[in-house]
């Protein structure tokens, strides 16, 4: 019994952790099948965004003065304004095209703002201090120590990605969009402007990558490279909860955070490729993916 006890102790942390890092994969996953599932894009930039909401939240702190609480708003705000204008010139272009010309010009897009940010920050990382109220949700379990903010970011994430479900799901603007992505003639025959609905999901699945960019910011290290860190096992992901399934991506999300932390428990070499592996096995057994339509 006190063995058991003593491995419960340890794995305890592994989990935790794993799930936290669950959140931020529902998160971006969540923002890539709003954009797959309502545009049919597949947005290879959203790394990049990602990358983006942390640094404009790092720049806002740096260069005015403005702390993480407005951060946290306004930096999903600029960075999805920055993905509807890539939406409205390049994007928008390519939807009556094979998805293959979205994953190019997306990726070619990632490269390009992970360059730029390259050469004028470097590849070293920025510091970015959580807030200090959180310390007050600090938690000590037995001999493992949660900060606070980390507590903070899986409740933060949970509600966002239920929020977005509920929209998407159940009110009538998630109707409109469905409607628009299957049937946009009929739509825009009701005087619904389609362009527009579609240039603002965009924005809004590049506003979820940069929320969970800021979310980030105070645990990662703000650099060019933390997108590319997150973005391979965000599609992975994405295709074993099913291409734009939404409730798929957030299940997917922190279920694969919770096997990963296991996975480091039982054998950690192995929690970076477990996420592969299943993907591989469900690919196998169900193209569509676990929560896809064939």
């Amino acid at each position: 019994m006190e063995d058991l006890l003593f491995e419960l102790q340890l794995a305890l942390p592994q989990v935790i952790l794993g799930v936290i890092n669950g959140a931020f994969y529902a998160l971006l996953s969540l923002g890539l099948a709003v954009i797959f599932g309502m545009l049919n894009v597949i947005n290879f930039a959203h790394g990049a965004q990602f990358m983006l909401g942390a640094f404009a939240a790092w720049m806002l702190l740096e260069y005015l003065g403005i702390g993480y609480w407005p951060s946290l708003v306004l930096a999903p705000l600029i960075v999805g304004a920055i993905g509807m204008a890539m939406e409205r010139l390049m994007i928008s272009r390519l939807y009556k095209l094979d998805h293959l010309y979205g994953l190019l010009l997306t990726f070619g897009c990632a490269l390009v703002i992970e360059g730029v940010f390259r050469n004028a920050f470097g590849s070293s990382g920025q510091r970015y201090a959580p807030p200090k109220m959180f310390e007050a949700l600090d938690l000590e379990l037995a001999d493992f120590f949660l900060p606070g903010y980390r507590v903070w970011v899986l409740i933060a994430a949970t509600v966002v990605c239920l929020a977005t479900w509920l929209v998407i799901e159940k009110t009538k603007i998630g109707s409109y969009l469905r409607a628009a992505t299957e049937r946009p003639e009929l739509v825009q025959a009701f005087g619904i402007n389609v362009p527009l609905m579609m240039t603002l999901t965009y924005g809004a699945g590049v506003a979820l990558a940069a929320f969970a960019g800021v979310l980030a910011a105070p645990i990662y290290s703000v650099s060019p490279a933390m997108g590319a860190n997150f973005i391979i096992t965000v599609f992975a992901v994405v295709v074993i909860g099913g291409m734009g399934s939404i409730a798929g991506s957030i299940v997917t999300g922190f279920l694969l955070g919770f096997v990963q932390g296991i996975a480091e428990v039982v054998y950690p070499p192995f929690s970076q490729t477990v996420v592969f592996v299943i993907m591989a096995v469900v690919l196998l057994t169900r193209p569509a993916g676990l929560f896809g339509r064939a």
